[in-house]
This record gives structure tokens, C-alpha cells and sequence, in this order.
């Protein structure tokens, strides 16, 4: 019961965190999974509440969304997906951590770096193919499928419609790929993560509003420096899971 409350507890305070600043809740959510279930089970688990999350997002937003853009990501997802089955990509703790520590070097690059728009076919199926496999291998993207949309020609809420439902098909691609691992929990602990899910909601809801009253300048300062402290929490976890062996 105990593990139980605090399980909700972080669902819904990483949540309310994402709906703020973006990937940094789902950062914290995924390690704290990772304490408690091998990396599989952890990332499958993951992808649950992260699906649910984003689903409430799409849903609100759901005239905006460009299909032809999750279309064609979509098909990037599903070859991503059948290329780590083929070589039978298995994670642990350590790659995991390794491939999330090194995610907040894109924070720090400059926008006009990237040259991609996602309106471009070949773009868009390029974001699925990279950003849906680092889903499925590490558990998240993080920023990565922002640069995509730098250039792109869409508004906001089109932005924001579209990423959310392409997020919802990456966590559920990476659901079937560790069904096996998910399978493997108990009817109690899967009783659990379906109470925490509608929290996942509430902590979005909730971190919308904060979000409504910082200024852009603030957000775009607090989530650098607070994705950066993460990633360097991971990339040092994974180092010493490395040198331990």
C-alpha cells in the first residue's frame, strides 16, 4: 500500500512537472520506475502512464492534429520497432541511462542548427525512424522530436496536437514490443499503475496551469538547467553501473 501511494504520488507530481517543462517528468518518472522493475518492465511501465498523459493531450487537441504527418511517422515508429526486434535488442539499466544522459545535449544546440520540417515526407518518417527508436530502446525522446518542428509550417496547437498523438503511438508501439516484461506483473501491481494513470492526467492539467504564468524567457532557462541536471544524473548512474559491471 505504501509502494502503492507513493507510485501515484510520483505519477501525478512528474506529470504535473512534464506539463511544465516538457520531457523532465517523464525523466524522473522513468528512473524511479527503474528502481523498482528490471528495464524492461520499467520502460513498459512507463509507456502506460506516458500514453495516457499525452492521450488526454491529443484528445483535448484532437481538430488540430495533422494526421498525414503521424501517419507518416508512424511508419517511422513500426520500422524502428522491427529493426531492434530483428537484432533482439534487450536494454538494461545501464544503456538506458547512458542513451537519457546524453538526450539534454540537444537543449543546448542551437535552433538554427537543424534543417528538418516535419511537413517534409522524408522528414517526418526520419522523426519516427530516430525519435521512435530511442522510445522504444531507452524509453523516451526527450527533445528530439522538437527539432523537427523548428521549421515546420504549423501553429502551436497544431504543434502541440500532432506531437502528443505521435507520442501516444511511439509508447504504445513500445508497450507491444516489452508486452513479455509487462505481462510479467502481478495483478496487484497492474491494479496500481491503472489507479496512478488517470493522476497522470491531473499532473498534466495541473502543470498546464503553471505553465500559463511563467514567461518564456524563464521556462526556456529553468528547462535547460533542469533537463541538463537530470541528464547528468543519468549519465553518471549509467557510468557507474558500467565500471561496477
Amino acid at each position: 500500500m505504501l509502494v502503492g501511494a507513493v507510485f501515484v504520488a510520483v505519477v501525478f507530481l512528474t506529470s504535473m512537472l512534464s506539463g511544465v517543462f516538457g520531457m523532465a517528468g517523464g525523466l524522473v518518472l522513468l528512473w524511479f520506475l527503474l528502481l523498482l522493475f528490471p528495464a524492461t518492465t520499467a520502460i513498459a511501465v512507463h509507456g502506460v502512464i506516458q500514453m495516457t498523459a499525452n492521450g488526454s493531450r491529443a484528445w483535448l487537441s484532437r481538430h488540430f492534429i495533422v494526421w498525414r504527418i503521424v501517419a507518416l511517422m508512424t511508419s517511422g515508429v513500426v520500422l524502428a520497432a522491427a529493426v531492434l526486434l530483428w537484432v533482439n535488442y534487450s536494454p538494461d539499466t545501464a544503456t538506458v541511462s547512458i542513451l537519457i544522459g546524453l538526450m539534454p545535449i540537444l537543449v543546448w544546440m542551437p535552433k538554427r542548427w537543424f534543417r528538418f520540417d516535419a511537413n517534409k515526407s522524408s522528414h517526418a518518417v526520419g522523426c519516427g525512424v530516430v525519435s521512435g527508436g530511442l522510445t522504444i530502446a531507452a524509453g523516451l525522446s526527450g527533445p528530439l522530436i522538437d527539432i523537427f518542428f523548428v521549421r515546420s509550417r504549423m501553429d502551436r496547437r497544431q504543434v502541440v496536437a500532432t506531437k502528443a498523438m505521435i507520442q501516444v503511438v511511439s509508447h504504445a508501439i513500445k508497450i507491444l514490443f516489452y508486452l513479455g516484461s509487462a505481462l510479467a506483473l502481478s495483478a496487484g501491481e497492474w491494479g496500481i499503475i491503472l489507479i496512478a494513470a488517470p493522476f497522470a492526467m491531473l499532473g498534466t492539467n495541473a502543470g498546464n496551469r503553471i505553465l500559463a504564468r511563467l514567461t518564456d524567457a524563464n521556462f526556456r532557462v529553468w528547462t535547460r538547467w533542469i533537463v541538463t541536471a537530470i541528464g547528468a544524473f543519468y549519465f553518471i548512474q549509467g557510468v557507474v553501473l558500467i565500471v561496477r559491471g
